[in-house]
Parts: C-alpha cells; sequence; structure tokens
C-alpha cells in the first residue's frame, strides 16, 4: 500500500470503542513526514510504547468518526491495532519487503533475515464493546465461589505503563497486567490486584486465554538456520522497535538532507520536513543524479 499525500484507509484488526460503545474499525492514515522523523531523533531513548503513541497520534487522522485522533485516543487503541498501524505506516515508507538480522542462540553469529510485510500474520477479532464477562469455576478462585469477572483488552495505555516493569520482570508486569485490565464494577478501586491474586494457576489461565481469544494480534515468528553453526532456532520478531529503528535517522542526517533541499530549490524547513519521507528521498535522489550528470559533462 502506498499512501498519497491525501491519506489511506485500513480496517482495523479489532476496532476503537468509544464512551458511547459505539465501535470504530476504519483508520485513515497520513503519511510519515520530516516532522516524525524529528520527532523519534529527538525522543531517541523513550520507550517504544511512547514513541508509538506519539507517532499513530501524528499520522493516524481519524479511526471511524473519532477525530482527531490524540494522545489520549491513541493510548485507547488496542495493542493489536497499535501494531497493525504501525505495520501499514512502515509498508508507506519503505515497501514491503523487509531485510534484517539476528544473532544466533546458539553461536552468536549474525543471521540474515527477509519476509514482506504482506505475510505477517494479523489476527483480527474485530470489537464489540469495552468489557467483556468471563465466568470462572470454584476451581478458578481460592476458596471462593464461582463468579464472573468483567475485563477490558490491553491497550496502548497499559504498554507505557508497564514497559519499565516488563524490562526487570515479566511475570509481575503480567501479574500487573491483568490487575489494570479488571474492569469489574463490582470491584473497588485497588482491588484488582488482589482478586487477581485469588485466582487459581487454572483461573490465571482462564482469564489470559480470554483476553487472548478476544484480543486482535499482529505477531511474527521466523524459523531461522544459521549458516555458521547449522543450527536452527525461532525468533520472535518485534515489529515494534525494528519499524522505529528503520524510520529513526540521526537528526544530524536529517537535518542535513533539510539543508541540501534547501540549498538548491530554496524551499523552506517547514515544506521540507512536511514533505512525506518518500518524496523527499526522491528529490535528493534526482538532484544527485544531476549533479553526477553536470560534473561528468565538465
Amino acid at each position: 500500500m502506498t499512501l498519497a499525500s491525501a491519506g489511506a484507509v485500513c480496517v482495523l484488526p479489532g476496532g476503537y470503542v468509544d464512551e458511547h460503545g459505539t465501535v470504530h474499525r476504519t483508520a485513515e492514515l497520513a503519511p510519515l513526514s520530516g516532522r516524525e522523523e524529528e520527532l523519534l531523533a529527538t525522543l531517541a531513548g523513550a520507550p517504544a510504547a511512547e514513541l508509538a503513541t506519539e507517532v499513530l497520534a501524528r499520522c493516524v487522522r481519524a479511526i471511524g468518526a473519532v477525530r482527531p485522533v490524540t494522545p489520549a485516543v491513541a493510548r485507547r487503541l488496542l495493542v493489536g491495532d497499535r501494531l497493525f498501524l504501525l505495520l501499514r505506516l512502515r509498508e508507506a515508507s519503505f515497501g514491503h519487503r523487509v531485510e534484517g538480522r539476528l544473532g544466533c542462540p546458539w553461536c552468536g553469529a549474525r543471521v540474515d533475515l527477509e519476509f514482506s510485510t504482506a505475510d505477517v500474520p494479523v489476527k483480527e477479532c474485530p470489537a464489540t464493546s469495552r468489557t467483556y464477562r468471563v465466568e470462572l469455576s470454584a476451581g478458578d478462585v481460592k476458596g471462593g465461589a464461582p463468579r464472573a469477572l468483567e475485563l477490558r483488552l490491553p491497550d496502548g495505555g497499559d504498554q507505557e505503563a508497564l514497559a519499565p516493569l516488563v524490562a526487570r520482570d515479566p511475570d509481575q508486569a503480567l501479574t500487573a497486567l491483568l490487575a489494570r485490565c479488571v474492569a469489574d464494577a463490582g470491584v473497588p478501586a485497588g482491588e484488582a490486584a488482589r482478586v487477581v491474586g485469588r485466582l487459581t494457576a487454572r483461573g490465571r489461565r482462564a482469564v489470559e486465554r480470554a483476553i487472548e481469544e478476544r484480543a486482535p494480534a499482529v505477531e511474527l515468528e521466523m524459523e531461522l538456520v544459521c549458516r555458521d553453526c547449522g543450527r536452527g532456532f525461532t525468533a520472535p520478531f518485534d515489529l515494534q522497535e525494528f519499524v522505529f529503528g528503520e524510520l529513526r535517522n540521526s537528526r544530524d542526517l536529517l537535518y542535513r538532507q533539510v539543508h541540501y533541499l534547501a540549498f538548491h530549490y530554496h524551499w523552506s524547513e517547514r515544506e521540507i520536513l512536511e514533505m512525506p519521507r518518500e518524496k523527499r528521498l526522491a528529490y535528493i535522489e534526482v538532484l544527485a543524479e544531476e549533479m553526477e550528470a553536470l560534473s561528468h559533462a565538465g
């Protein structure tokens, strides 16, 4: 998919449920510009979830009837929908082909990888409501009677809040995520963690499975073989980190490109930074070819 300056429309695998319970699934995207690259260069050390919120708030013009898409709206997008939109924006900037390298877990050698974003599995689970009811049996709750639990699906706000904990203790982060997803009106504020703590191992699996079944997902696991040691391995592909790694030019390089175009075309910094990345690089390539032709002619 190529994005024109007028934007393009795609359908979310999940959907955004507003405060009135209306589900919005169409998203109108604007192409990435130098402004977003400048942002990524400036916030190079920021957590990926926060970068995703900022980029989506800038590049998603509308979600259904929701316009504009503010950072608050971007945070409430489901995790799978956020990854899906980043994937579509990545395609707009670089096309479908992906090339990269991963370290072999056996010998440490670098292993080349190549795939098309069109082949990245997207699990669709169209949203129907903001919360979902999960029935738990007596064996799912420690020392308690069977009960129903109201849950919501993980969103960008959860990603941002739990990013530091994920890095330190993934198991504790999962427990904290389950507590954040408890949306039961019968559970007093601050008691969600205690509710999760009273779940048996079977009860936790039931809750995790209920969330997984209802949540859209964009996940890719690659089967690779190391040429050095000959061993095969399965590698999960972190789409979010990879996309930002590709999009993040150094600020110095970006400003050199701006200077180059401003010097030759006399455009303003604002005009150049507001160009889609593809268009800016196309002009730089044309200039390079013209200057090379002139040098040969002389």
